[in-house]
């Protein structure tokens, strides 16, 4: 069994441009050179029909370049996002209880900051001194809420 995360969306290719920066993955190659997505598409059979303007011209899917992570796919959605997302993505990048909260709160805020510049918006801070814990809410570029802890 293999893992694939999708993702709704209204524009695929920006969000393959934010998560492949924060997550470190790279836009997933067409399979068996092909140029595009949609020659592949094209090639195994699926109608013209069935492929909205634009899609498969360019990457709309991730994956992990070590290969441990899932693939992620940004499907193009007509509708936009209107409630809370139900599954949520962690970005963990403090390195446990086990790091000193500062030590964590200065990666989180590198983080952070790095996702802000590339379109993200911080939703709130977790802010716990007293239970030795940091992290932040934000949004992707289209509203998708996720942590970075």
């Amino acid at each position: 069994m293999t893992l694939q995360l999708t993702i709704d969306c209204a524009d695929p290719q920006r969000l393959v441009a934010f998560w492949t920066d924060a997550l470190g993955y790279v836009p997933e190659p067409p399979p068996g050179g092909h140029a595009t997505w949609r020659d592949y598409w094209a090639g195994t059979g699926v109608p013209e029909e069935e492929l909205p303007v634009g899609a498969g011209e360019t990457p709309e899917s991730i994956v992990d370049p070590a290969g441990q992570g899932p693939r992620i796919w940004f499907q193009q959605v007509p509708e936009p996002k209107v409630a809370k997302n139900r599954v949520h993505l962690d970005l963990k990048v403090g390195g446990g209880r086990e790091v000193p909260l500062a030590t964590r709160t200065q990666r989180v805020t590198s983080k952070v900051e790095r996702l802000t510049e590339a379109g993200a918006t911080v939703l709130r801070i977790m802010d716990e001194p007293d239970m030795e814990y940091y992290g932040v809410v934000l949004q992707d570029p289209e509203g998708n809420e996720f942590c970075v802890v």
